[in-house]
């Protein structure tokens, strides 16, 4: 069975909470031992973190997601130095650029982020980013910033996008749009890319893969994920899945399981 690491699932979702024992146990069974938790505002950071203590193996970040921008206080900022330096926190995130949603504050959300970045680079912490429609302004905010690791979830960039961000110290994270056959462009990225910078995740519950389109997405769903990126690669599962659970250990700070 694969030792995996689910490195962006937003379990504390309130569609979880009627079968949380049962999703936790699915994932168990499927391999998925560890989970990040990505925060998206200052209203779930408490509900994370008592989720981290109840769970093993649940590690939390700390952030505000460009999505709830109009939410964002300057005072919320000001809180989420002290926030990261609570125990088990392993990340600054979910932070960054959406430029896909209409409505959304352009200059709020790079003030916002910015700022984040440079709270993470204080922390020496990874970043854990969203880029929509923003993907050149993201590397160049995080260049000029400068100093930084972390991962880029959901990756939908081109080639040299990904070149640019391995050539940072970054990684993408793959989910479930992988595994849609017309993905061409992330199909070519994942198959090429260093395998060094790789990491896995869900993003549940969305973004389930291809045959689960409309279901709720879920941590054990993750295995698809991994068979697609192993069929793209050419190797086996258990190689992708050793090689992405060390690079997740490695960037969050993880120890390895026993054994």
């Amino acid at each position: 069975m694969p030792d995996l690491i689910d490195t962006h699932a937003h379990l504390d979702d309130a569609s979880f909470d009627v079968d949380g024992d049962a999703m936790f146990q699915r994932a168990r069974d499927a391999g998925v031992q560890r989970w990040i938790v990505p925060a998206i505002d200052r209203g779930n950071w408490e509900v994370i973190e008592a989720l981290c203590k109840a769970r093993e193996g649940v590690h939390p970040a700390y952030g505000l997601h460009p999505l709830m921008t109009a939410a964002h206080r300057d005072e919320h900022l000001d809180e989420l130095p002290a926030w990261l330096d609570r125990p088990g926190t392993v990340a600054v995130g979910e932070i960054g650029l959406d430029f896909y949603v209409e409505g959304l504050d352009p200059d709020r959300q790079r003030e916002v982020f910015v700022r984040q970045l440079h709270i993470a680079k204080e922390h020496d912490l990874p970043v854990i980013v969203h880029a929509r429609r923003a993907f050149e302004e993201t590397i160049h905010t995080m260049r000029r910033v400068g100093g930084l690791r972390g991962v880029v979830h959901s990756f939908s960039g081109s080639e040299e996008q990904a070149r640019q961000l391995f050539d940072m110290g970054f990684h993408i994270g793959i989910g479930g749009p992988v595994t849609y056959e017309r993905a061409n462009r992330i199909r070519r990225v994942v198959a090429a890319m260093p395998l060094e910078w790789l990491l896995l995740e869900t993003d549940a519950p969305d973004q389930p893969c291809a045959h689960r389109r409309g279901q709720r997405n879920e941590p054990a769903f993750m295995v698809d994920v991994l068979e697609t990126v192993a069929s793209l690669r050419e190797m086996s599962t258990d190689a992708i899945a050793e090689a992405t659970t060390r690079n997740a250990e490695r960037l969050f700070g993880l120890p390895g399981l026993p054994g």
